[in-house]
């Protein structure tokens, strides 16, 4: 086994860059399938691997079912669930060379006060973990810090969120530097907060002028320091890590933020297209201030911009596809220029998962447990299509010889077969 680890849901550079892997190309049911493992309750969430454990987060019904089931009356919703039992909200660790479960640990039980839209889940947030913690974060149901052993560390409830059309929530945390950073945009007062590794302790609070998204931060070296970026409808934010001090903001994205950014080589890329399209690349050297129209906007387009998928930025290029439909583009970093495409991902349908890349191939995975394989040029050759029994939102995870996937029903490993 080697050395690697996958700490975030966008993977150690929280971009989908896992360059340092040695994924295979090709699998089914019966082919380069080591084991698969039948999960408990419902997640969306992507798995995180620290050495030989495989970390995941779930909420499965507890009890039977209540006497008076309910919808959510948030204003505006439609298509949600109805909330017809009490939850427990579970972590569970499993071997990395068996799939064998190790242990499960229920951390909160409640009633949910929201459904969620009828393609979520109420374990929609990733985990994130380092050396000696895993943070496991079900937003209204508690911010869970536990070791690798299953024992919790501590924990905090922040309230409820509240979120739009009651549609659920999805944010995940970032664990850095000692830090745990998660962000609380919804529809009643926002917040970013940064939590002590080992305490709990609030290290800083800020209040956000935003309404609900669904992105996750991610932290970014800018200037000597660290950065916490939170996307936004208002305004993009850049945090100082260590203090929560506002560095700089941008204007310019839509409603409903769902895709998270990515950033490399001292640039930040972001985009959304729920009421228009949208995508801004920032280059944050010596970025202060409000920033909107500056020339540290070094680009922005209105069209095939991401909507639930985040973008992948690899080797100097930015791939992203159009909502959450089956067409990528692929642009230069820097320039923005299309570089290939669009191009039309045939077979796809329905992509909630999103992309990451390794060793010179992209890898894209629908709901419908297809995983399209294709060189990562402007003209990109088909390499592999592989299909599995079950459905797929959380995004693939790619560590060593090893590929980890989450579905509806099971956790699968995927490696080449001796």
């Amino acid at each position: 086994m080697g050395g690697q680890n996958w700490t975030h849901w966008r993977g150690p550079r929280m971009n989908g860059n896992a360059d340092g892997a040695n994924a295979p190309v090709h699998w089914n049911e019966k082919t380069n399938l080591v084991w698969k493992t039948a999960l408990v309750g419902k997640g969306h969430s992507t798995p995180v691997v620290w050495g030989d454990r495989i970390f995941v987060t779930s909420a499965a019904d507890d009890g039977p079912e209540i006497e008076e089931p309910f919808r959510d009356k948030a204003p505006g919703s439609h298509n949600n669930l109805m909330v017809t039992h009490r939850q427990k909200f579970l972590v569970s660790a499993y071997d990395r060379e068996s799939g064998k479960e190790l242990w499960q640990q229920v951390v909160h039980r409640a009633l949910p006060h929201e459904g969620g839209h009828e393609s979520g889940t109420l374990a929609s947030a990733s985990p994130s973990v380092d050396a000696t913690h895993l943070v496991a974060f079900f937003g209204s149901y508690g911010l869970h810090v536990l070791d690798h052993q299953g024992n919790l560390v501590w924990q905090k409830q922040l309230g409820l969120m509240q979120s739009k059309h009651g549609h659920g929530e999805g944010s995940s945390p970032v664990l850095h530097d000692d830090l745990i950073a998660v962000n609380w945009d919804h529809e009643g007062q926002s917040f970013v907060a940064a939590f002590e590794k080992d305490s709990g302790k609030e290290a800083w609070r800020r209040k956000r002028d935003e309404k609900t998204s669904w992105a996750s931060p991610i932290v970014v070296n800018q200037d000597g320091r660290k950065l916490l970026i939170v996307s936004g409808t208002k305004r993009i934010r850049a945090y100082d890590l260590k203090t929560g001090d506002d560095v700089w903001e941008c204007g310019g994205l839509s409603d409903n933020v769902v895709a998270s950014p990515v950033a490399d080589q001292g640039y930040v890329f972001l985009g959304s297209s729920y009421d228009f399209q949208s995508m801004l690349a920032i280059r944050m050297e010596g970025a202060k201030g409000d920033i909107t129209g500056t020339d540290h906007v070094i680009w922005s387009r209105r069209r095939t911009t991401p909507y639930v998928p985040s973008p992948l930025l690899y080797r100097g290029h930015l791939y992203f596809l159009r909502h959450y439909q089956n067409v990528m583009s692929r642009v230069e970093m820097i320039s923005g220029k299309d570089a290939g495409g669009p191009f039309r991902l045939s077979g796809l349908r329905g992509i909630y998962a999103s992309p990451v890349a390794v060793d010179g191939r992209i890898y894209v995975t629908d709901r419908s447990g297809l995983t399209l394989v294709f060189s990562a040029e402007a003209e990109p050759t088909l390499l592999a299509s592989n299909q599995l029994d079950d459905s797929f939102s959380a995004s693939l995870v790619l560590v060593d010889e090893s590929i980890f996937l989450r579905g509806e029903k099971y956790l699968y490993r995927i490696a080449e077969s001796p």
